[in-house]
């Protein structure tokens, strides 16, 4: 990675001067941010830099603007300016930057700026010097720095601050965009989950001042809306019936036998051009009823469309008024919004299939919800006349801490790629009381979104800034930014995984222990140390044991990088396979390995996700041993008789020469009951259905089995006769799947609670079991072996999805 600008450039400059009549007014700091000038940032496509906003206004006749010089960094020198050229990214986020003002009388001028931290940094220096230091820290957008004479405003410089590890134009205009579009969505469905309308009745507590705040934001959208209803609105046929001469009726319908029938006085006699018979004279009617069916537009749908905004009209009157009586209305960008909104509103009102009538009640048809541009409608009435409430100030997109930003986007972000493939079941972001809907994503707050599976059922939960409930730690409090739960079917544990958002970039410049160590931007290495402390630091106590158990199975930082496809070289990316500790680049258009890996955890089996994490030594031959051990023998039945048996002496009896390898003796615990299709396919039960516990066994002859009676012949051969605690039904039974046990197998409990096939219970080295794992979780598996009989069977030829 390139070294940044070094020499006078990077050293303080003079970037802005503006003098007028009363003062000169001098900024000076450092024209570029080694950080951009690294990533080359704030570039348009052909390597320019972008256009930054930059207004100098007067805002008293006091005051005259007699000239401005600003910084261009391609000429690299200060150079005049005026209104409406073109300016340039000089201003950077946690850059200082020197102000000074130099009064050409002694008059009270004094600084003014939203933020009460730089409004103090500002200070008199003496009677003709008003000075400070500005740093915006993660403050980025547009502000306003202003001078005040006697307390009123005289002057205002409006300057565009930059991140300075993000691209303005791009990823910070769609990190905006994005966190408003999942508080908008999130907002609408809870909306429409919420309220049943049944009538018409707005919230009685909202404010002009957030109602406009919303329709700000949606206003286009709802313009766009209307003229897409207006290509193709809804419409009802309407019969419309006239009374006319008969000779100018085109067609009669059946309606005019009841009318004719009511007004007999309508009939004439006619002999020649009567067609109505009636006590041997033929009629003639001199009138009849003509039907004509035609399109009216007069339907519940387009007068609710004309209804909101009608609503949103007296709404902007009402603001304007108000605004007038307190003498508020001088900004000439907020008269020009409400005027263009209100003729906006007066010309959608003329559109045709508007000429509708009063709306009386409302009902929510299908057209509302589904049918293009009545649902767009529908759902800016429900955020409007609802009241929704920003308590954590996400809709304002003025100045903004682009870290906490960053925090709430990825967060968001999250939920929008868990969202797209899974589904929400419930969230708390969006909530409700008495005064309407709030957001109540805020670093003070907690939030939970709920998912689920539907491929497996499978349960996962999404945390911000809160553990899930039990999670604690014994030393130091521990609240990483983001926590994904997951619960997997086949498993009692919840594994559990943080990803921490950082708005913090190294860009290894050369010469860098940073460079020399990992070659590529990446995360900060106090962020990743910060990972390993989540790690081990969060606990969980089990409830059975009372002992504490680490929770958490990853941890990682999100950061804000762009280069994916790099960054999978990092250490950092790489250490994620190996501890599940590391880092993934997170930004608007680089999601992809995120995505990927929320996939993968979500799809892993709980022996992988277990697998994943760094374990104790001595774990994996723990876990072979106990996944592999064949403590199960499962067992097939001669005859009815043998089950009606087994149930009512509670044993299980094998000739000891089916079993050649008589050490698997010491490790059985459990006997399962194989019932063939051939004997018990009457009896309605076929596959593994009954298993029970081995009390103890031993080696008798045959005729010492007294429960049952001996075949001639065998009563001196040697059998294994099993006492077994109690039979015990499987909630789903192993079926055969096309296979049988000719006489006995043996395979593992941990095979035997899971099996759906009894193939399955063939399986056996570590190399089958993984595969069959991970191909269990997209659905049924089809185990192929060389023998209709398992038992028999010598391989396993492979394990595969069926269908």
């Amino acid at each position: 990675m390139a070294s940044p600008h070094s020499g006078s450039l990077s050293q303080s400059v003079e970037l802005l001067r503006i003098e007028t009549n009363l003062f000169n007014l001098y900024i000076q700091g450092k024209p570029f941010h080694p950080t951009v000038e690294s990533l080359q940032l704030h570039r348009t496509d052909e390597e320019n830099w972008v256009d930054t906003g930059l207004q100098v206004s007067a805002l008293s006749t006091l005051l005259v603007i007699e000239k401005v010089s600003i910084f261009n960094p391609e000429w690299r020198e200060l150079l005049d300016w005026h209104t409406g050229e073109r300016s340039y990214p000089v201003f950077f986020e946690t850059q200082s930057y020197e102000l000074v003002i130099e009064k050409k009388h002694d008059m009270a001028i004094t600084f003014h700026h939203e933020n009460v931290y730089l409004r103090q940094a500002i200070k008199p220096l003496g009677k003709m010097i008003v000075s400070g230091v500005l740093n915006f820290q993660n403050e980025v957008g547009l502000t306003d720095l202003q001078l005040r004479l006697n307390g009123r405003p005289i002057f205002q410089l409006q300057i565009e601050i930059f991140p300075s590890k993000i691209d303005y134009k791009q990823d910070y205009q769609m990190i905006l965009h994005d966190v408003n579009r999942q508080v908008y969505n999130l907002s609408f469905d809870f909306l429409r989950k919420t309220y049943n309308l049944t009538g018409l009745k707005e919230t009685r507590h909202q404010s002009l001042t957030e109602f406009f705040t919303i329709l700000q934001h949606m206003f286009d959208q709802l313009v766009q809306a209307v003229e897409r209803i207006k290509t193709t609105p809804h419409a009802k046929l309407v019969r419309e019936k006239r009374v006319l001469e008969a000779a100018k009726v085109r067609k009669a319908g059946k309606e005019n036998i009841g009318y004719l029938t009511k007004r007999p006085q309508q009939l004439v006699s006619d002999e020649q051009l009567g067609f109505i018979p009636l006590n041997d004279t033929r009629y003639f009617p001199t009138h009849a009823l003509e039907t004509k069916r035609q399109v009216n537009y007069d339907t519940m749908e387009n007068r609710f469309v004309r209804w909101v905004l009608l609503r949103i009209i007296l709404k902007l009157k009402d603001l304007k008024a108000r605004l007038t009586e307190k003498s508020r209305l001088q900004d000439p960008i907020l008269t020009r919004r409400l005027n263009y909104m209100q003729t906006q509103l007066q010309r959608l009102l003329k559109l045709d299939f508007l000429n509708v009538g009063e709306m009386r009640q409302l009902s929510i048809s299908l057209v509302l919800q589904m049918a293009p541009g009545y649902r767009e409608v529908y759902r800016n009435y429900l955020m409007l006349m609802k009241g929704l409430s920003i308590q954590s100030d996400l809709f304002r997109l003025s100045m903004k801490d682009l870290a906490q930003l960053y925090e709430y986007w990825c967060f968001l972000k999250i939920h929008d790629l868990l969202g797209r493939k899974y589904e929400l079941l419930k969230q708390d972001i969006i909530k409700v009381n008495r005064t309407g809907i709030f957001v109540t994503l805020d670093k003070s707050q907690q939030a939970r979104i709920v998912y689920r599976n539907p491929k497996n059922g499978e349960i996962f939960t999404l945390y911000y800034n809160a553990l899930p409930k039990g999670d604690h730690s014994e030393t130091l409090g521990q609240k990483p930014d983001n926590v994904l739960t997951l619960k997997k079917n086949d498993s009692s544990a919840e594994y559990k995984y943080v990803f921490d958002a950082k708005y913090r970039l190294n860009p290894a410049y050369e010469g860098t222990p940073y460079y020399n160590k990992y070659k590529l931007p990446g995360p900060e290495e106090d962020d990743i140390n910060t990972m390993h402390r989540y790690r081990d630091a969060i606990v969980y106590m089990d409830t059975q044991s009372r002992e504490l158990e680490r929770s958490m199975f990853g941890a990682y930082v999100l950061f804000p990088y762009h280069n994916e496809e790099q960054f999978r070289q990092h250490q950092f990316y790489k250490s994620i396979e190996l501890i599940n500790i590391g880092a993934f680049p997170f930004l608007p258009n680089s999601t992809e390995l995120l995505e990927a890996f929320l996939d993968e955890i979500i799809k892993d089996s709980p022996e992988k996700a277990y697998e994943r994490s760094t374990r104790p030594r001595g774990t994996k031959e723990y876990y072979r041993n106990k996944l592999t051990g064949k403590n199960v023998l499962v067992g097939s039945l001669r005859e009815v008789s043998q089950l009606e048996d087994a149930f009512k002496y509670g044993f299980y009896h094998v000739p000891l020469e089916n079993i050649n390898d008589h050490t698997l003796l010491t490790q059985l615990e459990y006997v399962a009951l194989y019932q063939s299709k051939r004997q018990f396919q009457d009896h309605g039960e076929v596959g593994v259905n009954w298993y029970g516990k081995i009390v103890n066994w031993r080696v008798v002859r045959r005729k010492e089995i007294t429960e049952r009676p001996a075949r001639r012949g065998t009563e001196e051969k040697l059998y294994v006769k099993f006492a077994i605690e109690r039979w015990i039904m499987r909630e789903k039974a192993i079926v055969p799947g096309g296979r049988g046990i000719h006489s006995l197998l043996f395979t593992s409990k941990y095979m035997f609670d899971r099996a759906l096939e009894i193939a399955e219970l063939k399986l056996e080295t570590e190399e089958d079991l993984l595969v069959w794992r991970e191909q269990r979780r997209q659905g049924r598996v089809r185990v192929e072996l060389d023998h209709d009989q398992v038992d028999l069977a010598s391989k396993v030829i492979e394990v595969r999805l069926k269908d």
